[in-house]
């Protein structure tokens, strides 16, 4: 009889259906708010060098996530052809995410070291000229372009505000040094964040021409640094037995 009323009752049954999904919301968001860290941290995830950071906003200036994922599921067919499954953490950094939802080219989580500088810079000028059924378009301007770093600085403070750690002050140098290592903590410090661009990009000669530093050189080290920051093969023997 209760149930003839609620359910012969339209604005009833709407209250009624609302408090029941504010609850089952609050059940699953407030528990958030007390939990330091949602993602648990792997060894080896770190944030972009400012060249990589770089690299990773011509991705996103180009539309390059709407043909190509950055996330690798957890199936057997997807493990075969690109790799061990994503992690979470693998992204932590990621404002926004590159998961995507749309591969008319292949998954890049792990195309990082797979291909040499060259083959990039061939295939960006030209994808054809290394992948003749390619349907990607060409990006030569990349090539052309000197890349402006002018603003590196402001760029990584932004992100320091949304939680990546690039460090400002001496305490959060050393934090940085103990989570992350001198090497990779200098080159999150935003103070040498020109200088570390530059170096890295001169050792680096991404782009095959050390006498100036293009586009294509941070686009190439974005990529080539895809995937490789996780020993995978501390997690590969779980994951095939897994499958067998």
């Amino acid at each position: 009889m209760k149930h003839e009323t609620i359910e012969t009752n339209a604005g009833l049954l709407i209250a009624l259906t609302l408090v029941v999904i504010s609850i089952g919301g609050l059940v699953e968001i407030v528990p958030l708010f007390y939990i330091d860290d949602t993602v648990e941290e792997v060894e080896g995830v770190r944030p972009y060098t400012p060249l990589e950071l770089r690299g990773r906003d011509l991705y996103v200036r180009e539309g390059c996530y709407t043909c190509h994922s950055q996330m690798i599921r957890p199936f057997r067919d997807e493990m075969l052809r690109y790799g061990h499954y994503s992690l979470a953490a693998e992204s932590m950094y990621d404002h926004p995410f590159q998961w995507g939802s749309k591969r008319t080219g292949p998954d890049l989580a792990r195309v990082g070291g797979k291909y040499s500088n060259d083959w990039h810079v061939r295939h960006l000028i030209d994808p054809r000229a290394v992948v003749p059924e390619s349907i990607m378009p060409g990006y030569p301007w990349l090539a052309r372009r000197d890349l402006r770093y002018d603003d590196i600085e402001r760029r990584m403070r932004a992100l320091r505000i949304a939680g990546v750690p690039y460090s400002l002050t001496e305490e959060e140098f050393a934090a940085n040094v103990e989570r992350f290592g001198e090497e990779t903590a200098r080159q999150l410090d935003i103070a040498r964040a020109r200088e570390n661009l530059e170096a890295q990009a001169r050792r680096g000669n991404y782009d095959g021409d050390p006498s100036r530093i293009t586009e294509m050189d941070a686009m190439v080290a974005y990529l080539q640094m895809l995937g490789t920051l996780v020993d995978f093969t501390r997690y590969d023997e779980g994951y095939f037995v897994e499958f067998r």
